[in-house]
């Protein structure tokens, strides 16, 4: 078939296709004598992917490495560029979000004050700024996709960072004690231990990593959990889908600030009855703050004030002089 036929069987213009062969995404053969081009099934099939691929919000140059692996039959990697392209799109989506709401907030002003004074515009927008900030500043500083080889072996044998790991994990299953048929979200889950656990209990879990060799470890082990790549900062996930939020180990990559903010993403994905637990390695004020990796150690009573400042019951205990495990229930 020639260009224009193409381009009536895809419902796109005849230009788009020449674009995407300017950029080198096709390139399909030309009839000898007159130079046309000649659209066979194939041409027509990649076009459908890069239109696909295009609507999703991928670049030119990510579209192309997605076609190379697809050829190459490396769907591994596509469905990394895909989990990436949406992880992507939900941070731009709460950033749109933060922004309406702001600006909601200002036309409440203005309705309540017949003004807006400069004071609130300033804090409005500043408070916009360092929500944008905290979500853009987090680095994996670690190689995480690195660690996923050795990550269980580890664990295993007990690093320092990991001691008491068993126990951690076996209290947090024992006080969020999932009903059968809950939906849970683990947020750094790794390889997915605490999530295995939860669902030899009943749960329906979920997973969330921003390290793709994490997931990919993680669904060889759980093959029936959904997993998703992102982070703390931007769940990708709507509002109000889980019973209970859970994490161990990897809340204290946070700084103070982000996990303010992790802990209103947790509410955000949460159901109104939605329950939080966090395992981690926390100080408190009778303790040092010592660093871990380069990391700092989370404030226990800091990061207490914050939830219950949120309505929430908790209770915490200590598993040795730095693991600590907090559990969280909203007060309705």
């Amino acid at each position: 078939m020639h260009i224009k036929e193409a381009a009536r069987r895809l419902n796109i213009s005849a230009r788009a296709i020449r674009f995407y062969e300017e950029k080198g995404l096709i390139d399909p053969a030309k009839d000898k004598h007159n130079q046309y081009r000649i659209f066979q099934e194939k041409d027509v099939w990649r076009l459908q992917t890069i239109i696909a691929l295009r609507e999703s919000g991928m670049t030119i140059e990510d579209i192309k490495q997605a076609l190379a692996n697809i050829e190459g039959d490396d769907y591994e990697e596509l469905l990394y560029y895909l989990e990436l392209q949406r992880s992507v799109m939900f941070a731009k989506w709460l950033e749109i979000r933060g922004t309406i709401e702001m600006t909601d907030h200002m036309i409440q002003v203005v309705r309540t004050k017949a003004r807006l004074p400069l004071e609130d515009i300033y804090q409005l927008a500043e408070r916009s700024k360092r929500l944008r900030d905290q979500r853009s500043n987090w680095q994996d500083r670690w190689n995480f996709d690195k660690q996923a080889v050795e990550h269980d072996e580890r664990v295993k044998h007990a690093e320092a960072k990991y001691r008491d790991y068993e126990a951690a994990l076996a209290l947090t299953v024992q006080w969020v004690a999932p009903l059968a048929g809950e939906r849970g979200l683990d947020i750094g889950t790794g390889t997915g231990n605490l999530a295995k656990k939860l669902i030899e209990r009943g749960a329906l879990m979920a997973g969330v990593d921003q390290s793709k060799e994490m997931l990919k470890r993680c669904r060889e082990k759980l093959p029936e959990m959904e997993t998703k790549l992102g982070n703390f900062l931007a769940l990708p996930y709507l509002g109000e889908q889980f019973d209970f939020a859970v994490t161990s180990f990897a809340f204290h990559h946070l700084s103070e600030q982000q996990q303010v903010l992790a802990i209103e993403e947790m509410r955000r994905v949460l159901k109104p009855h939605g329950r939080i637990c966090i395992a981690d390695l926390m100080y408190s004020g009778a303790y040092e703050k010592l660093p871990c990796s380069g990391e700092s150690y989370i404030h226990l009573e800091k990061l207490i004030e914050v939830l219950e400042q949120r309505r929430y019951v908790t209770k915490w205990q200590r598993l040795n002089e730095h693991l600590h495990i907090i559990y969280a229930i909203p007060i309705r």
